[in-house]
């Protein structure tokens, strides 16, 4: 006699059979050997950077070197845990605000300016990726083939404009496997860049502030309008006096030399300039009587720019910059940029540079011993 099964006896039966066939299926995958999961070490992609180049790099990310401080500081921004080492020696007041774990990571040196790379120590620590981050021409481009063909290591390029910093971080986190910090830090970078571009729009144009930016010890070396070292002062809608063309130079340092009587012409309201410890003007400003002609120095409208751990105007390039923003469109505009600048720093420092400053520090950090 045959026993019949009923619905619920079948369906039992038909489940067991499914698990069996797909248990089945996935021990075979198995000892088929299966590609494996995007993030794994071994598994590679391709990658098409912001100069068009194609290169092959690793699924997984762990180690990373920049050819300069501007993909060095948006690395520590983002991750300092994949940072392998610094491009230049940290000064005293750097490492201040630097985490103790990331202050003793090596000096490396770079590929900019004058090429100072320890090729040698590279490799042997040799990092999954190095990025070329800041100008992206031909020239960036050409010196990231020749890096990646001289170390064997994949080199990326990313642009690093002021008003791209936003996508910038955006690649880095993708590259990097941080996309949701990556978004954060562009989020903040995109607002602080478009709300500054909007205030700036409001300003007339006879109540717009005439500025120099003093570079170099004597304070006879500037940067003109456009230049990549003056995006800040032009973003702000600050007026820069500097009538001059901008220097074309391997890796855009920029920093043309003019007379102090291109400066007496041209009598700015303000004068920016940074410590002497990194290279700037300040005491020489204030001690040499010809500059006490100007009405920037009559008015004691000479600002020094704070430079820790990294420059709020200019080099390095990055992303330390975007502070800046907040900064000098409160010293050049009170009554448009209408910032607490104590309370923006401190949010500043925790987001990019994991670190939280006390009341006591941030006010040093914005009491310069110039005018306001």
């Amino acid at each position: 006699m045959i026993k019949r099964l009923n619905s619920t006896s079948l369906a039992g039966l038909f489940l067991v059979i499914v698990i069996v066939f797909v248990t089945g299926l996935a021990g075979c995958a198995n000892k088929q050997g299966e590609t494996p999961a995007d993030n794994s070490p071994d598994k590679t992609r391709a990658f098409v950077d912001d100069a068009g180049r194609t290169s092959t790099i690793p699924g997984e990310i762990n180690k990373v070197f920049s050819t300069s401080p501007v993909g060095t500081i948006m690395v520590y921004t983002l991750d300092p845990d994949k940072l392998i080492g610094w491009n230049y020696d940290l000064k005293p007041g750097d490492a201040n605000f630097i985490l103790p774990q990331y202050r003793s990571l090596p000096n490396l040196g770079g590929w900019y300016a004058k090429s100072t790379c320890n090729v040698e120590e590279i490799l042997k620590i040799h990092p999954d990726l190095i990025l070329s981050m800041g100008a992206v021409d031909q020239t960036s481009a050409s010196q990231a083939d020749k890096i990646q063909n001289q170390t064997g290591i994949p080199v990326v390029t990313i642009k690093t404009d002021l008003d791209k910093m936003d996508k910038a971080y955006e690649i880095l986190g993708e590259l990097l496997d941080e996309k949701s910090r990556a978004a954060e830090l562009a989020a903040y970078c995109r607002q602080t860049v478009s709300e500054a571009a909007g205030k700036a729009a409001q300003i007339p144009a006879d109540k717009r502030v005439r500025v120099y930016y003093a570079e170099g010890p004597k304070g006879l070396q500037t940067d003109p309008s456009g230049s990549p070292h003056t995006q800040v002062l032009d973003l702000v809608g600050g007026i820069n006096v500097a009538d001059i063309p901008p220097q074309r130079g391997v890796g855009g340092m920029g920093m043309s030399d003019v007379s102090m009587e291109q400066v007496l012409s041209w009598n700015p309201d303000v004068i920016l300039t940074r410590p002497e410890e990194q290279g700037g003007a300040y005491n020489a400003i204030l001690s040499d009587p010809k500059w006490r002609e100007l009405k920037a120095v009559k008015n004691n409208r000479i600002y020094l720019i704070n430079d820790y751990p990294f420059c709020w105007f200019d080099r390095p390039p990055s992303s330390n910059r975007i502070i800046g923003i907040k900064w000098l469109g409160k010293m050049l505009y009170p009554d448009v940029y209408q910032y607490d600048l104590a309370a923006e720093v401190k949010k500043f420092y925790s987001m990019f540079y994991h670190y939280d400053l006390s009341d006591q520090e941030a006010d040093k950090l914005l009491t310069p011993p110039g005018g306001k």
